[in-house]
């Protein structure tokens, strides 16, 4: 039986996705800092949220709640409706990630919750204080570890996985490439690219998807209340 989508309410990013988020699947955002990979979270998570399914969101980075506050209102609702459907986790560790990332596929897959979302961001920023420690094989296992739980459990819950991803500049291309490796380029079965446009505009590049071709872009733009399309 084919899995359907979550759309994100941005008309060129479903579009360019075929109508959403694939449902049991892991969805990868990845790019510069401020190309709006938090603000196509939050966006996402709050029309999740308003539209009474849980979300299980994974935050290292510092979910900003005057901007889900904006997103909540820009979508006709209010910051509380979205607050009681979210369920949010802050870990400071890679050690305390795998535990956030165990409760959330729990939570998914026994369906005591009616969980439509699970959002990780970033997945690799912890991961990436440990690169070049001793310790920088056993964080790559976790993260391995980690990514293949999330994939798991979307596959049993039929929702989609969301995930955002930090860069690094290749010096001999001197283009920015997600952290991770092969494993998470591998295991993503959709991956994004968020690049600048002009002012306020930020543009989605597919570059990797399992039954839409690579390639095609999308144009959305941030604004005091929310994402608007192209």
């Amino acid at each position: 039986m084919p899995l359907g989508r979550l759309p994100t309410g941005i008309r060129s990013l479903d579009a360019l996705l075929g109508g959403g988020l694939e449902e049991g699947a892991i969805t990868e955002l990845f790019g510069e800092g401020g190309t709006g990979k938090s603000n196509l979270c939050l966006w996402i998570s709050a029309q999740v949220a308003l539209s009474d399914r849980w979300v299980v969101y994974i935050d290292t980075e510092g979910l900003s709640i005057d901007r889900l506050d904006q997103m909540a209102q820009g979508l006709g609702g209010d910051l509380q409706r979205v607050l009681r459907r979210l369920l949010l986790s802050s870990p400071k560790t890679l050690e305390e990630q795998e535990r956030a990332v165990e409760r959330a596929c729990a939570l998914a897959v026994e369906r005591q919750k009616r969980v439509g979302l699970v959002v990780v961001d970033s997945a690799t920023l912890l991961y990436r204080l440990q690169l070049g420690l001793d310790e920088e094989g056993v964080a790559r296992q976790s993260l391995s570890a980690q990514m293949a739980e999330l994939l798991h459990a979307g596959l049993e819950s039929a929702i989609p996985v969301l995930i955002t991803n930090q860069v690094w500049r290749d010096v001999q291309t001197r283009q920015f490439e997600p952290i991770g490796g092969s494993f998470l380029n591998h295991i993503a079965k959709t991956i994004l690219r968020l690049e600048r446009a002009r002012e306020g505009w930020r543009r989605a590049v597919l570059l990797k998807h399992r039954s839409l071709p690579d390639g095609g872009t999308a144009a959305f733009r941030l604004t005091d209340s929310g994402i608007v399309s192209s």
